[in-house]
């Protein structure tokens, strides 16, 4: 019998999302169902706490594996095209780690689903890992619909150079906040491979933008051309949801979210351009401007309710002034050093 579990990446940045996912995916998920945890840095004292609470969650340790994906992406990203740019380089996310998350394919899982942390699980995740019977990738988003120069792949690079059409390309394009698949699909070798033609024979200028875990990823699926599947891509319908907090209309049943179209029932709900600091603040009572904030707030305290604010309120004008203050800060602090 295959051995499933469940990834997320995080570290004491995002405690509070993370601790609403676990108890979200306890609760629509199951309770027993492996989770492990994937460093995102050494951060760690809330969510080593946190692991000690839980009898199915683990830290991912195989150091060996996260410094091949460091190297790889690091490598990889020194070549594209926007390393050039003096101003792209000092952008926060070249000094990120969310290439970790590749990690999951050297796990302990023989098939899986990888979800970010600010996310919260909304029901069983059995429909992906059946699946994965017969695919090799499983998404369920939404990014084949953007503008062509804004899509992972560069699809007008790609048919100028007569490699691709856009037809070709687009039903395999995929984010890289949800997904299901299964161990050893990158072995070392295979990275390797790969990670000479991305850099010698120039396939690093496929990707859009410099610096994106997502794009990086979608290169590896496109070229392996192994199976894959997209629920927003299936023909049936009932299978066709939203998944985003920050744009998709949903209603909530006992604080589980469904489709508002026909009461599908979805995966997940992805905080996605939400920071880490407004959660934070949420659940230190602050009245932050965040959809669905009672149902993360329901998952959040899920097993602690007695400590959940009591009332919402909204930060001070003295607070307000401060954070705008620390902001241009911390901006000016970026530019010159």
């Amino acid at each position: 019998m295959a051995n499933l579990g469940i990834y997320t990446l995080a570290n004491d940045v995002v405690y509070d999302q993370l601790v609403a996912l676990l108890n979200s995916i306890e609760v629509n998920v199951g309770s027993d169902i492996p989770i492990c945890i994937i460093p995102y840095n050494e951060k760690l004292n809330l969510v080593n706490k946190e692991i000690n609470s839980r009898k199915n969650v683990t830290l991912f340790d195989n150091w060996d594996s996260i410094q091949r994906w460091e190297e790889f992406a690091k490598e990889v990203w020194a070549v594209h095209p926007g390393a050039k740019s003096s101003k792209l380089s000092r952008n926060w996310w070249s000094s990120g780690h969310l290439q970790r998350k590749m990690c999951v394919f050297d796990g302990e899982f023989d098939k899986f689903v990888f979800c970010d942390a600010d996310s919260l699980a909304m029901k069983p995740f059995d429909d992906v890992f059946d699946k994965l019977n017969t695919y090799d990738f499983v998404f369920d988003d939404w990014i084949h619909t953007k503008d062509r120069t804004k899509v992972p792949l560069n699809i007008p690079f790609l048919e100028k150079a007569n490699l691709f059409t856009e037809k070709d390309i687009r039903p395999r394009l995929h984010c890289s906040d949800f997904f299901g698949s299964k161990r050893g699909l990158f072995e070392e070798k295979k990275l390797v491979v790969l990670k000479k033609i991305l850099i010698e024979n120039r396939e690093v200028e496929w990707l859009t933008a410099w610096w994106d875990d997502a794009h990086l990823f979608n290169y590896l699926t496109f070229k392996s051309n192994l199976p894959l599947f997209n629920f927003s891509l299936s023909k049936n319908g009932q299978e066709r949801t939203g998944n985003c907090a920050i744009s998709d209309p949903f209603v909530n049943i006992n604080n589980v979210l469904y489709n508002e179209q026909e009461l599908k029932p979805i995966h997940r709900l992805h905080y996605m351009n939400y920071p880490a600091i407004d959660f934070t603040r949420l659940c230190h009572g602050e009245d932050v401007d965040i959809r669905y904030k009672d149902v993360f707030l329901y998952y959040r305290f899920f097993k602690q309710p007695e400590q959940r604010p009591k009332e919402l309120k909204p930060p001070s004008q003295f607070k307000k002034v401060n954070r705008i203050l620390q902001k241009a800060v911390n901006k000016a602090k970026k530019v010159f050093f």
